[in-house]
């Protein structure tokens, strides 16, 4: 029930947002997010003994972030140089030699990557290309997400990856398949007249497999740190990082798809 009411609150929040707020709000909402998913991922990095310099880099996905979000304000090549100049620096004056010190400096580095870019990215396909290309990721997602769940419980008899994620199942993973498939024709239809139903469905296939490797990779982050959830912020989902883990790695997919189309 609280999972339930959790989404009952959440879901027409982010939609409202989406599909009214003014751009630099959206960017500032997915800023917020972003700052608040590096708490969860630098923790569960300490929980495996690594310690992550936690301002220069959540600064560094903050940045990264922008740069996408707001495209031609930052020059690239600038912010990368930056950043590896900044990342780098911090890790020099805050450690003495140690195990633990490559693994604190590839964590720092990889959170504007893990985070900083395909939050990025989730701005800009609202900003560059429409609240609908942002708007049918989210429900592609949430979608599948939730016919992954029910599809397995009701039918699962075979694991997807026992070791990663016990609870996931073939025959799930097939309920989000046909599922997300069938939204991404649906909505495709109505806000990109211009697509052929071929691309919106292999689309939406590519999508919902992302989705789950996004998922599997996060819950591979929480295994290695012995933990069910990235934290307990939204109550009955987890933390932040458990409910942006899909979108991670299908916004960056779909933004990537839509910009080889223009």
């Amino acid at each position: 029930m609280t999972r339930i009411l959790s989404a009952l609150v959440l879901i027409p929040l982010v939609f409202v947002c989406v599909w009214f707020a003014p751009q630099w709000v959206v960017v500032l909402l997915v800023e917020a997010a972003l700052v608040a998913a590096f708490i969860e991922y630098a923790d569960l990095y300490e929980k495996t003994g690594v310690l992550v310099p936690r301002v220069p880099a959540c600064a560094a996905a903050m940045v990264t972030c922008a740069a996408i979000a707001w495209p031609g304000s930052f020059s690239a090549d600038l912010v990368l140089v930056a950043i590896l100049i900044a990342v780098s620096a911090s890790v020099l004056g805050a450690y003495q030699p140690a195990s633990h010190v490559p693994a604190s400096a590839a964590a720092a580095l990889f959170s504007a990557v893990y985070l900083g870019v395909p939050l990025g990215c989730l701005a800009a396909l609202r900003g560059v290309f429409g609240r609908e290309a942002l708007m049918l990721v989210l429900i592609v997602v949430w979608v599948s997400d939730s016919a992954q769940y029910y599809a397995g419980r009701l039918f699962g008899r075979h694991k997807l990856s026992p070791t990663i994620s016990p609870k996931k199942t073939v025959e799930g993973a097939l309920g989000g398949f046909v599922a997300g498939v069938a939204v991404m024709i649906a909505l495709g239809r109505i806000w990109f007249p211009a697509l052929p139903n071929w691309w919106l469905a292999g689309t939406g296939t590519v999508m919902v497999a992302l989705g789950i490797a996004g998922d599997l990779f996060e819950s591979l982050l929480k295994r290695s740190a012995q933990v069910k959830d990235s934290s307990g912020l939204i109550p009955g989902h987890g933390g932040v990082l458990d409910r942006i883990d899909a979108l991670l790695l299908v916004g960056p997919g779909f933004y990537l798809f839509l910009r080889l189309l223009t």
